[in-house]
């Protein structure tokens, strides 16, 4: 299987909130990651394949923030008017062509500063789903590479070399364990 580059703005409007995750208003998505960035709404989906591990991506060279940096399975911004439910199968299609069930675990906010560029300032829904390797067509302009890996030995991993991880994935990997560890099981 090979890429299908799709249709992206490079300025989505995104959803901005307030701390009960209310709607008020709208920005381009550079806008809420400049300056000490604006609350808005964001997703991260971990899924997991029959032997239990998680799928991993290395963020692009191209991406303003994190290029580089080894992150959960797909992250995103719902747009303005559209549904987190449309979108999180919108960007999981189309950073890594996987089309799966996914269940919503929880949100949180978090605010975290990459070095002098821009910053994360988001209402994040975490959500989790099954997919193999065999059905993944990664996006190149979002994922330089991706991998499957043990739960144990992610955690070992981010333990060794806290920095390689997203500020997000680290918060939400403690968290999936912590809280979730049976429903991490029940994917598979």
């Amino acid at each position: 299987m090979t890429y299908k580059p799709h249709t992206r703005p490079d300025e989505d409007s995104l959803i901005l909130v307030n701390t009960d995750d209310e709607v008020i208003g709208n920005l381009p998505k550079r806008d809420c990651h400049l300056n000490s960035g604006i609350l808005h709404r964001a997703f991260s989906i971990f899924i997991f394949n029959g032997k239990g591990e998680v799928l991993l991506q290395k963020r692009s060279a191209k991406k303003m923030l994190w290029p580089d940096y080894w992150s959960n399975s797909c992250c995103s911004h719902p747009r303005w008017g559209e549904a987190e439910e449309v979108a999180v199968q919108r960007r999981l299609e189309q950073e890594l062509g996987l089309h799966s069930p996914l269940q919503f675990l929880y949100k949180f906010i978090y605010r975290a500063q990459y070095k002098t560029v821009g910053v994360e300032h988001e209402m994040c829904s975490v959500w989790i789903g099954h997919g193999e390797a065999e059905h993944i067509v990664a996006d190149p302009d979002e994922i330089a590479c991706w991998q499957f890996v043990g739960r144990h030995d992610l955690t070992d991993r981010i333990l060794r070399d806290p920095e390689r991880y997203t500020p997000w994935m680290k918060l939400e990997w403690q968290r999936l364990n912590q809280d979730y560890q049976s429903m991490i099981v029940a994917t598979q």
